[in-house]
Order: structure tokens, then C-alpha cells, then sequence
């Protein structure tokens, strides 16, 4: 089962996730992308996230499904992905990449906010190029990571106090993990493929994509209108939940992992 994370996000993070696959009969692997974790950062700027363009980690991908093909892993090969990751899957199955199956939790389809940012976000990435400010954090952003500078009351992430605080534990331990805003080169570069991907159809493969009914992180309505459109695929609301589903309490984690590999025995 291969794993890909949000935007921010480090392996680490996902071995609780791991376990919860590994009890159900799966191995997983999965990937820091370039600029995140423990991989190279871009930018001198280590805080900033920065991709000149998504194909960026469809290579990051490639080079993925290369060393699992090298270790002999299982196959068949299921996909898992959240957030950013589930943008850099769904381009992947749009491709061929031969998944048999797969989840979707809150997947960035779509960039989230304001009414008035929209335009201006636009016009300013559009722009950020001939004058030569891409590598600037985007509009409303900066170089502090979220998990460590705001508290877990009214946070966007999850509403499970416990996860919260395994997920913020990591960063204070190994600061190199944290990473901050994203670029206005990444902001540019993720509006170019949200737009491309919505105009292609749904791959043909089965997929059960997870949302919360409180996400504010990602726009929910690509989200709503993919899955609509999808012949082999389901949308499974979460209801309370936040972006983080699995990182939500135990009720929504095994909820979610149970569902997944239902999903995956159904296509050995």
C-alpha cells in the first residue's frame, strides 16, 4: 500500500497509520517529498514549501514505486492518499500507475479560500515569475509551522486531543521535520493542476474518498463534484471530523482503516 502524504507532512507522522494497516494484512510505504521531512529542502528558506511544478513529485513518485519494485514488496499495490497527496495520486491513476484500489482522505482537488484571495492569489502567482518573487511565502501565509504555534483549541486539523499532541511531540523532537507555508511558486504550480486534473475524467479505478464535514483546509466542492462523477468511486463523510481523518479519535481512525482494506481485499 503505498502512502502519500500532505503538504508539511514527514513519514514519521503516518506510523501509527502504518500499524493500523499492518494489523489488517497490509504493508505500506511511503514517502517524504522533496522539500518536506527529512528530504532536501529547495529553497535556503527550509521553512518555505516550494515546487516549480506537480511534476516535480510525480518523479518523486516514480523514483517511489522504483525502490518498492527493487525490495520485492507485495504486490498487488494499493494507493492512500491525503491532502496534497491525494492531488499527487489522483494525477498518478490518472497516468496508469497500476493501483488496484484507492482511498482518498480530504484530497487537495481544489485550493481553499476567501471569496476575495481567489482573484488576488491568482493574479499574484501569475505575476510572481516576470518579477521574480516565486520563492516568497504565498499571500496570508509565513515561516511558522502550524502544529507549533497554535493551539489545539480551534485548530483545523483534528478534534482528537491525544493525535494533536503526537502529531506536535514529533516536530518539537525533531525540529528538521517542521515545515511552514508553501511557496508562491507551489501556490501557482498546485492551481495549474487542480484546474488540469478537473478536466479530466475519474480513472477507472475503485476509490473511496474520506471527508469531514468541518474541513476547512481543502475545497470541499472539486471534491463533492469528482466523486459525484467517479462510476467506481464513493464519497464517505465523516461527520464533526476535521481534515486529519486519520488522525482523528478511535472511533474515525477505525472506521476509516476498515473501510480501506475492505476496499483493498475486494481487489486482490
Amino acid at each position: 500500500m503505498f502512502l502519500l502524504p500532505g503538504r508539511t507532512e514527514c513519514v514519521e507522522k503516518y506510523g501509527r497509520a502504518a500499524a493500523d494497516l499492518a494489523a489488517r494484512g497490509y504493508a505500506t510505504a511511503t514517502i517524504d517529498w522533496r522539500g518536506q521531512g527529512l528530504a532536501d529542502r529547495a529553497l535556503p528558506d527550509r521553512m518555505a514549501g516550494h515546487v516549480e511544478d506537480f511534476a516535480e513529485y510525480q518523479q518523486d513518485l516514480n523514483v517511489m514505486a522504483d525502490a518498492v519494485r527493487r525490495a520485492g514488496l507485495p504486490e498487488p499495490w494499493y494507493l492512500m492518499a491525503h491532502s496534497m497527496g491525494g492531488c499527487i495520486g489522483l494525477r498518478a491513476l490518472m497516468r496508469g500507475l497500476p493501483f488496484r484500489a484507492a482511498v482518498f482522505s480530504a484530497p487537495m482537488w481544489g485550493i481553499s479560500m476567501a471569496a476575495w484571495l481567489r482573484p488576488v492569489a491568482t493574479v499574484v502567482a501569475a505575476l510572481s515569475g516576470p518579477f521574480r518573487y516565486a520563492h516568497r511565502y504565498a499571500p496570508t501565509t509565513g515561516g511558522e509551522a502550524y502544529l507549533l504555534t497554535n493551539p489545539f483549541e480551534g485548530n483545523v486539523l483534528t478534534t482528537d486531543r491525544e493525535m494533536w499532541d503526537y502529531m506536535v511531540r514529533q516536530l518539537r523532537e525533531v525540529p528538521d521535520l517542521a515545515l511552514a507555508g508553501p511557496s508562491i511558486a507551489w501556490l501557482r504550480a498546485a492551481l495549474r493542476e487542480c484546474t488540469a486534473l478537473a478536466r479530466q475524467k475519474a480513472p477507472d479505478v475503485p476509490a473511496i474518498c474520506a471527508l469531514g464535514t468541518a474541513e476547512k483546509v481543502v475545497d470541499v466542492a472539486p471534491v463533492h463534484l469528482r466523486m459525484a462523477s467517479w462510476a467506481k468511486g464513493e464519497l464517505d463523510l465523516y461527520p464533526g471530523a476535521e481534515h486529519e481523518i486519520m488522525m482523528e479519535g478511535p472511533a474515525a481512525r477505525k472506521r476509516f482503516f476498515d473501510r480501506a482494506a475492505a476496499l483493498y481485499d475486494a481487489h486482490r
